[in-house]
């Protein structure tokens, strides 16, 4: 050891105190990355959801990281009052110059606490909507919906968010205190449609393929309003009806998954389509341009007097 120190300090110029201090830095690095490959190797024996062993791999990263920021500072910087009078004079540059990271930082911290998202959720940000797949000290990722894809259904891109936009944008969270959303189908009929018939076979269809997920949904509610001041509304499937320029406008409305809602609409499409087809009365408007005859076509008592 002597012969080391007599060599570090013929050669490198090192100081027997400048050794042992890289050699105590250099020990809490592999003291640190040891530990955490052994915390690691237990969590994988013991736990099967990717989402929890993402929550370890990070947790342990961020830990080992402070960890061997304070001891490898405390190595170095045995005077704390002088590192704590550096640090001051220091800070209003690095606010001025690190204004963006110090702000992502924040964020990430905010995320951490706060938790208005985690790994999985289902959000959107702006103009941008995905679902939560990696969270780091200065960023955020989602995995895209939407844009050129319809339904909320992934476009395959990865979009890196900077965590400082949480103090920004406002953030809209699809699975989080209430996990369903309700989404709406659009279907117009004719006027000369019977649409009361119509309006039957819509709601016969909506609460059979949504009463399970109405039920889901009603509970989730209920939880969901002892955090939050919810008012409070129904879940069951429902058709309203209102009158558009080409018809009558029949919207069907009803609980699903966040991830479902294309699955959902295409269910209901295929059961809507066949049991028009078997209603002789009842058929799908458009935009059309006709000619009407009142005089032909009108209600009797509005029909204009015929000329004698």
């Amino acid at each position: 050891m002597n012969a080391f120190h007599e060599w570090a300090g013929a050669v490198l110029g090192l100081s027997p105190e400048t050794q042992l201090r890289l050699l105590a830095s250099a020990g809490v690095v592999v003291g640190l990355v040891l530990v955490r490959w052994l915390v690691l190797r237990s969590a994988n024996r013991r736990l099967t959801d990717p989402r929890d062993l993402y929550r370890w791999r990070s947790g342990t990263t961020y830990l080992s990281a402070l960890i061997g920021a304070v001891a490898i500072t405390r190595i170095w910087l045995v005077d704390f009052s002088g590192f704590a009078t550096y640090l001051g004079l220091l800070s209003a540059g690095v606010a001025i110059a690190l204004k963006d990271p110090l702000t992502n930082l924040a964020g990430w911290a905010f995320i951490l606490l706060r938790r208005p998202f985690e790994i999985g959720d289902r959000v959107q940000m702006g103009t941008h909507t995905g679902d939560v797949v990696d969270i780091r000290l200065f960023q955020f990722t989602l995995l895209e919906i939407g844009n050129w894809v319809d339904a909320d259904q992934t476009t395959g891109r990865l979009v890196h968010l900077p965590n400082g936009l949480l103090f920004l944008t406002p953030i809209a969270n699809y699975t989080r205190g209430f996990e369903s959303i309700f989404t709406e189908l659009p279907v117009l009929v004719t006027f000369e449609s019977d649409w009361q018939k119509a309006l039957s076979v819509l709601q016969e269809i909506a609460s059979r393929h949504g009463a399970r997920a109405a039920e889901e949904a009603g509970v989730e509610l209920a939880e969901a309003a002892r955090r939050y001041a919810l008012p409070p509304g129904a879940t069951d499937p429902a058709v309203y009806v209102s009158v558009e320029a080409s018809g009558v406008l029949l919207t069907v409305r009803l609980p699903c998954d966040p991830r479902k809602r294309r699955t959902v609409s295409d269910a209901l499409w295929r059961e809507i389509l066949v049991a028009f087809g078997e209603c002789p009365d009842v058929d799908f408007a458009y935009p059309t341009t006709r000619f009407y005859a009142n005089d032909a076509e009108g209600k009797p008592a509005m029909r204009p007097p015929s000329a004698h």
